[in-house]
């Protein structure tokens, strides 16, 4: 990778071209502000469009085009809007059906903006029928391509969003994509995927931070396996993803609104109650261990410091009125744009201050035991000498994770289920796991509401094994 250093989330490139990143991490996707100093090209933005004009705006840039790799399930995208503000054209796929003017992009169409930059289309189907990827040049031709859900690190975008039906098909797809791709670029060209840093997108999790083609030709299953091979161990891997992905396509190919990050209306304490006992989302956006201290009864424990919005919408009814708990005013607004990115725009109300302060009375306060795998050793064990003993251990991990490896005796109900299933479980004490303790946060919160006394074991999976609980795998 001669000639290219790194600065932070900024690469500088051969020609005096840079590029970007522009991060979302809770939802484990990228965006681009890629520029040759003077003009600038977006790819794949997401809803929040004051991030990128503000890139724009430090680089003193102007942004004359926006890309879209392809209509995105997983965030709403902002690619409209800031088009819009911008005055920029708007690239997409000429073939995806949208309800709003656009430049339609073909394979091989190269688009300049400016002598020393120009972006050239790759057909690249696989994620969805109708992808894209974006080659960028510079005087010296190929430096990288924005690959979307195409060739990510180490993997390649699931296949599996369009339709079951459609699945196998589309790995297919994905395998030739992959290597037309990697075929036409030198092995020096970077990638710049949307997916893989942890987005349900990803077909598996990514590897690595950054890479080159010739990098990938090493190491990407999609490079290195056979097509049937490939795909073979694609569609092994697929595992669950978020509901609120089956409103994202719809909302994005008509045309996404503006963000609306006006503050929801406040709700009193009586307000509070009033929701809660209707059996409303109350979710409470400190950190779990705030919440395991103290919380209002019935509310949900979905802190800001992890995949919140992810959580949340895969587990409400979509339209189900929400109310967002937090202790400072700028907690509720961080939540609201966490939250907008995937298409949830309206609240119920929003309540700020400690839980004390939020219960109509102090009957209305609960808090929640906890323990580490230690403790759950202990428990199974015998006597445990401050915890009851665990003849339920609940794990609410996904199905990948449980069938790699598990608590034997264990019960398994996935986090986005455990508010359907909670009937399946036996009454009284749930001892209830995750991978690192933020999931059982919120199942422990699931299991309270439903009269189950729960104990989160907040600690890290990979402890257990070494805290003498005997794993198992299926």
């Amino acid at each position: 990778m001669s000639g290219i250093t790194q600065e932070n989330d900024t690469t500088e490139l051969p020609g005096g071209l840079t590029t970007q990143v522009i991060a979302t991490s809770s939802l484990g996707d990228r965006s681009y502000l890629a520029t040759d100093g003077t003009v600038a090209v977006v790819v794949d933005p997401q809803r929040d469009v004051d991030r990128f004009l503000a890139a724009a705006g430090r680089l003193n840039v102007r942004i004359t085009l926006v890309l879209e790799t392809h209509v995105h399930n997983d965030y709403v995208s902002g690619g409209l809007e800031l088009a819009r503000l911008t005055g920029a054209e708007y690239g997409i796929a000429a073939a995806d059906e949208v309800a709003f003017e656009r430049r339609p992009l073909h394979d091989g169409e190269t688009v300049e903006l400016s002598p020393g930059m120009r972006v050239r289309a790759v057909f690249t189907p696989g994620h969805t029928y109708h992808h894209l990827s974006y080659v960028l040049e510079g005087e010296r031709g190929a430096v990288g391509a924005f690959t979307g859900g195409s060739l990510l690190f180490g993997t390649t975008g699931r296949t599996d969003l369009v339709g079951e039906e459609h699945t196998h098909r589309l790995a297919e797809h994905q395998h030739a994509s992959a290597r037309r791709l990697a075929e036409s670029l030198p092995d020096g060209a970077r990638i710049w995927p949307t997916h893989g840093f942890g987005s349900f997108c990803s077909a598996t999790q990514a590897s690595g931070d950054s890479a080159t083609i010739g990098e990938q030709q090493e190491t990407n299953p999609a490079l290195t396996l056979a097509r049937d091979e490939f795909v073979e161990k694609t569609l092994s891997g697929l595992g669950a993803y978020p509901a609120y992905y089956a409103h994202m396509g719809v909302r994005n190919a008509q045309g996404p609104e503006p963000i609306d990050l006006r503050t929801p209306a406040r709700a009193t304490p009586a307000e509070l109650a009033r929701r809660l006992d209707a059996g409303e989302w109350v979710v409470d956006l400190r950190t779990r261990k705030a919440y395991v201290d103290s919380h209002l009864a019935g509310t949900v424990s979905l802190g800001l410091d992890g995949p919140m919005a992810t959580w949340l919408g895969w587990m409400i009814d979509w339209g189900a009125p929400i109310t967002l708990l937090a202790e400072e005013p700028e907690r509720i607004t961080e939540a609201q744009r966490e939250l907008a990115r995937i298409g949830i725009d309206r609240f119920a109300a929003s309540a700020t201050g400690r839980p004390e302060e939020l219960a109509e009375d102090a009957d209305r306060l609960r808090s929640t035991r906890t323990a580490t795998f230690v403790d759950l050793a202990v428990a199974r064990a015998g006597e445990h000498e401050r915890l009851p003993r665990a003849e339920t251990v609940l794990d609410v991990r996904t199905n990948n994770e449980w069938h790699a490896s598990h608590v034997e005796g264990a019960t398994h109900i996935p986090l986005y289920e455990l508010g359907e299933r909670t009937e399946q479980l036996p009454e009284g004490v749930v001892w209830v796991h995750c991978g690192s303790g933020y999931r059982a946060a919120a199942a422990a919160a699931l299991l309270e509401r439903s009269g189950r006394t729960p104990v989160l074991i907040d600690d890290v999976f990979d402890n257990a094994e070494a805290a003498g609980i005997t794993l198992t795998s299926s």
